[in-house]
């Protein structure tokens, strides 16, 4: 049947199902990967998704809660299996982390994903030389955030400059495309990495984005991996869609899991960092540095003079002048040179010694990974 039992049988109500509590125990202690290559329904459904990373190939592979039989018996909806489940459904709402384009990339991405990974969360991850220097400074960037505040970059484009090369490991960026989480090494060291991607709903925190956040941070801090921030956070996401959504709880329900995170973090501030769900990005004690273009406040610069100025800027003889100028004194008064002087970072610093200075505070952090080691899995209290 769907559930993957006998049709004419039932279950057994007096205790929970062996493979479930495997499961658990599994995903508590071992990096746990499961991959689709054909139909998948039921009860293995759910085994796919229980896992530290689930991958179901493009072609081929549909993963369904229900087959159309069923579908058509419950809802009277009349739809093939690539229409329930295929990956171009749950590639991109959250419900597989990556999709791979055949069995042999399905396998690549498992053996990578594992790379990062101790074979037990008793044990540290192991560096691996990658042969790249230390003290690399790549020149692209000192102008690779645009000088006007609403233009879009490629962030991807600015990580591939600091982490290790060729080692960043990608997860989920079919859903939640407003953030980036992937696995990646500084100076051989596996880390876990988030930042924002402008391109998606300007970079904001949607739903789907701090969900993303939420299992990111868990596997990270399961298996001792430092996180590293770039953070380019323009608030939560808004409007009618957001709040549909239920985007405010989502949001808080990531961010009671980053502040109870245990491993280490640094926060890279390249951009902006504006409102509640800039604390999404930080974790508890932080080690924080910003780039000279970095800005934060209450609200973006545009919707902040919008809201504080809307009669004064109606009334001005030149409203579209009013508005420009108000908007340059509040992105001054958002510049992060004052709060650098006020040392609300730890060091305003050079983009192009970002990677120099996170090969440094990888070998720093090391005891505090280690002394975690022997601590038991982590265990989050009530979240929204």
């Amino acid at each position: 049947t769907g559930a993957g039992a006998r049709g004419r049988s039932g279950y057994d109500w007096t205790a929970p199902p062996m493979l479930n509590v495997l499961s658990m125990e599994s995903l508590r202690s071992v990096p746990v990967v499961c991959i689709a290559l054909g139909p998948v329904a039921g009860f293995p459904a759910g085994r796919l998704v229980a896992s530290h990373l689930s991958i179901m190939t493009k072609e081929g592979a549909q993963v369904l809660t229900g087959g159309p039989a069923v579908v058509a018996q419950a809802t009277r909806e009349k739809l093939t299996k690539e229409e329930l489940g295929s990956a171009r459904v749950h590639g991109r709402n959250g419900m597989v982390d990556n999709v791979a384009k055949d069995e042999a990339d399905a396998l690549r991405q498992a053996r990578c994903f594992l790379a990062y990974l101790p074979d037990h969360r008793g044990a540290l991850p192991e560096r691996f030389d990658v042969g790249d220097r230390p003290d690399r400074r790549a020149e692209e960037l000192l102008e690779i955030i645009p000088r006007e505040r609403r233009r879009a970059y490629k962030m991807r484009r600015l990580l591939g400059h600091v982490v290790d090369e060729r080692s960043l490991f990608e997860i989920g960026a079919g859903w939640g495309r407003s953030q980036i989480t992937a696995l990646a090494r500084i100076d051989g060291f596996p880390i876990g990495v988030l930042a924002n991607d402008c391109h998606y709903d300007g970079g904001s925190m949607t739903a789907d984005g701090a969900a993303k956040i939420r299992r990111f941070v868990e596997l990270c801090d399961l298996f001792h991996l430092p996180i590293v921030s770039f953070v380019d956070e323009p608030g939560f996401a808004i409007g009618s869609a957001a709040e549909q959504a239920g985007t405010i709880r989502a949001g808080m329900n990531a961010m009671f899991t980053v502040l109870q995170s245990r491993v280490p973090w640094f926060a890279c501030v390249v951009r902006r960092a504006y409102g509640v769900a800039q604390g999404l990005h930080f974790g508890p004690n932080p080690t924080v540095v910003a780039w000279p273009s970095a800005m934060s406040g209450a609200l973006p610069v545009e919707s902040g003079v919008a809201l504080a100025f809307r009669r004064e800027i109606e009334a001005a003889p030149d409203p579209a002048a009013r508005r420009a100028e108000l908007e340059e004194e509040m992105a001054r008064a958002q510049s992060v040179l004052p709060r650098a002087e006020e040392f609300g970072v730890h060091d305003l610093i050079d983009p192009r010694e970002t990677r120099p200075l996170l090969c440094e505070w990888i070998h720093e952090v090391q005891t505090a990974l280690a002394e975690q080691v022997g601590q038991g899995p982590p265990c989050y209290s009530i979240r929204p």
